[in-house]
């Protein structure tokens, strides 16, 4: 959006300066025109100014189509790579591993930071560096080969803001791939409370709904929902205004149209049960 000029031009930095591999780089602006960025951005970045502000999920989408490669890399314009090395390792892991259809590296605050544990995409976080399949992503650095982010769909345009990650997980695994965690390769992101937007609690309800409408079996909707509906009420029970908003969103996420819904086969449900996390939580 144009409001982090200095964090935006380190996180473009950290992707030019990349060895190993080739890079095609475009900055979406989401309501701003990222050429009359200041500083300007570095010769040979494209960029693509859309007028009005679409989301993430809807901005990312918008500026795939401008870029090639046998690979795909979207990058938050707070976070960047420290290493110079992230994108040949991580492309080096998707050659070798080809039932591996998105990479999540892990995340640690540039300024040594305690990492939130959210960004760890699994139930039972453990230890940061240990890999492992995940059926969501942290959506500030996600790697992806083109083909399989082509046969996803690609991010879930409606959402907005928030729980896109795991939407693009499960269309991961419904591909036939899987998603992974990859505890060696980091990115740096600066530890902000999500709850900072206004919008957060809303958006956190509606978006849990519509991943539900949009992706599950029609049997396994209320049991997602519901699963997730418990957890909200156990977690905010002392916050009643966080609740009311969330709710307000949740209400939203059965009256408001979601998109196009494309429920998951029985055979990914079963995938992915037997890899660890059942899509009822």
């Amino acid at each position: 959006m144009g409001t982090r000029p200095d964090d935006l031009a380190r996180g473009i930095r950290s992707i030019l300066d990349q060895q190993g591999v080739i890079t095609d780089v475009v900055c979406v602006g989401n309501g701003w025109d990222p050429a009359t960025a200041e500083p300007p951005l570095p010769a040979g970045v494209k960029t693509l100014h859309l007028p009005e502000n679409l989301g993430i999920p809807a901005g990312r989408n918008r500026g795939v189509p401008l870029v090639s490669g046998e690979a795909v890399f979207f990058l938050d314009d707070d976070a960047f790579l420290p290493s110079e090395r992230f994108l040949a390792d991580g492309c080096r892991m998707l050659a070798e591993r080809p039932e591996l259809g998105l990479i999540q590296p892990r995340v640690v605050d540039p300024t040594g930071l305690v990492s939130p544990r959210r960004w760890i995409p699994r139930i039972r976080k453990g230890d940061a560096t240990h890999s492992s399949n995940v059926f969501s992503c942290w959506e500030g650095a996600v790697l992806m080969p083109r083909a399989v982010f082509d046969a996803t769909g690609g991010w879930a345009d409606p959402f907005f803001y928030a729980h896109e990650g795991i939407e693009l997980a499960w269309r991961v695994w419904e591909t036939g791939h899987v998603a992974w965690y990859a505890g060696e390769l980091e990115a740096a992101h600066p530890v902000i409370d999500p709850a900072r937007h206004a919008y957060y609690y809303r958006l956190n309800a509606r978006n849990r709904v519509w991943l539900a409408r949009r992706n599950l079996p029609a049997v396994l909707v209320p049991l997602y929902v519901g699963a997730w509906t418990g957890i909200q009420v156990l977690r905010w029970a002392r916050d009643p205004a966080a609740l009311r908003a969330w709710f307000g969103g949740w209400r939203a996420g059965w009256r408001e149209n979601p998109g196009v819904r494309r429920p998951l086969s029985w055979r990914t449900v079963w995938r992915m049960t037997i890899a660890g996390r059942p899509p009822v939580v």
